[in-house]
């Protein structure tokens, strides 16, 4: 058994960040959807503007909004502005074909990679 790629979000923009919000990162439903997470899901949350990791869980936030939305402590470290990717990881025998996504800098789709 291996931990496999299973669902990303590519050069996504944050949105908002919230430090009073209990935990989390909100992310458009549309995206979430595209990519194959699942509401509560664990993710790795990767900065590319800034090499900052952390690992939360998805929130589902409004379709076609283009919400990515740092929640909790995570919005001390990732911050509003900042480029980042979101990976899920499932654990399997076999080799997956992860489903990968291109945002916009508006974090609308673009196209599967």
């Amino acid at each position: 058994m291996r931990w496999l790629l299973r669902s990303k979000i590519h050069k996504a923009r944050v949105t908002e960040a919230n430090v009073d919000y209990i935990g989390s990162i909100t992310i458009d439903n549309d995206l979430i959807e595209r990519a194959g997470f699942w509401p509560g899901e664990k993710v790795l949350v990767v900065s590319n503007t800034t090499g900052q990791r952390l690992e939360t869980y998805v929130i589902v936030g409004e379709s076609g909004s283009g919400v990515i939305c740092m929640n909790g402590a995570a919005a001390h470290i990732i911050k509003v502005g900042e480029e980042i990717i979101v990976m899920g990881f499932e654990l399997s025998a076999e080799p997956i074909a992860p489903a990968i996504i291109l945002v916009d800098r508006a974090n609308r789709f673009l196209r599967f990679l």
